[in-house]
């Protein structure tokens, strides 16, 4: 294992070349995990948006754990993954608890092993937040740094457990937050997955991989599934369309929108034509059925996901 990456030359790279990121402005320990856990699926230049408007309406876990989960879910709209919503609301709710009722009083825990103890955070979030906040010396593992780490070591196809024990042999423990933060940053704008910029890289002199970088690591092969569904797309005499919010399970769950179901019943409505959706590893394809209904709900005024809004987009009048 290639353990020679010059600590130095990578840190005043990050110093010259980070990007200009709104959450790398404050050492606000709550600002910094929303944008980590808004990262965790979300590109950056999308959440920026994102991380902006929590920021503004959520300042503190406290403001976020007296609003309602609907409140966090109507600002998480169209970020997709909506479970990271929920989740972090029930962060929040856990975080105020008084500490002699397991929670910390308000204030996020300052150390990597507290903070995995909360709902959604798993070690790279408990790990990024820990050692950017508070300065702790623990190592982060993404997917940027496995990338890194296995050309740096020619490493074909490294588990996460490899990758964790390369993190900690090569991290500047009197620095670890920008440490971690220049490893992630490395790994997303200059060692990309297939477009690597080996001429800018600050510690190709230790790179074992850089004549054939693509080969490292090896990519995996995800099979895709197709999801069919079926969607009762029914409006009011005022033109409003029926919207129910969805149970806890689900690919949205929580989040408002038509009756949607792989066996639903469109008996006597319309056929008005098909939406196609791309999730991660999904192929959505809803069916659209168009029909009335005696009392819709303003879209508005709830929380919806991106898919419902192009099925409502495909009204007929």
């Amino acid at each position: 294992m290639n353990e020679r990456l010059s600590q130095s030359a990578l840190l005043a790279w990050y110093a010259e070349s980070k990007r200009d990121l709104p959450w790398r402005h404050t050492n606000d320990s709550w600002k910094i995990l929303l944008s980590e856990i808004l990262l965790q699926q979300t590109q950056v230049s999308r959440g920026i948006h994102y991380w902006e408007k929590l920021v503004e309406r959520f300042p503190t876990p406290q403001s976020m754990a007296d609003a309602d989960v609907d409140a966090v879910l109507h600002l998480w709209q169209g970020a997709g993954y909506y479970s990271r919503a929920r989740r972090l609301h029930a962060l929040s709710v856990r975080v105020c608890l008084p500490i002699a009722d397991g929670g910390f009083g308000g204030s996020l825990p300052k150390t990597a092993a507290e903070l995995l103890t909360l709902p959604g955070v798993g070690p790279y979030t408990a790990a990024a937040v820990a050692s950017i906040a508070h300065g702790e010396s623990v190592a982060c593992v993404d997917g940027n740094i496995r990338r890194v780490m296995a050309r740096q070591s020619k490493h074909v196809e490294p588990t996460m457990k490899e990758v964790e024990v390369w993190a900690n042999a090569v991290l500047y423990k009197d620095d670890a937050g920008d440490w971690n933060q220049a490893l992630m940053e490395l790994g997303a704008t200059v060692c990309t997955p297939k477009r690597p910029q080996c001429e800018r890289c600050p510690v190709s002199s230790s790179c074992t991989g850089i004549g054939e970088p693509l080969l490292y690591p090896q990519p995996k092969k995800v099979k895709r599934k197709r999801l069919d569904l079926k969607c009762a797309l029914r409006f009011d005499a005022n033109g409003l369309p029926e919207l129910i919010q969805r149970g806890n399970g689900g690919i949205l769950a929580g989040m408002w929108g038509p009756p949607m179901d792989e066996n639903l019943d469109v008996s006597g409505m319309d056929f008005i034509g098909v939406v196609e959706h791309t999730l991660s590893h999904r192929d959505v394809f809803v069916e659209v059925w168009q029909g009335t209904c005696r009392r819709g709900t303003e879209p508005a005024d709830v929380a919806i996901s991106s898919l419902d809004r192009k099925i409502l987009a495909l009204r007929r009048n």
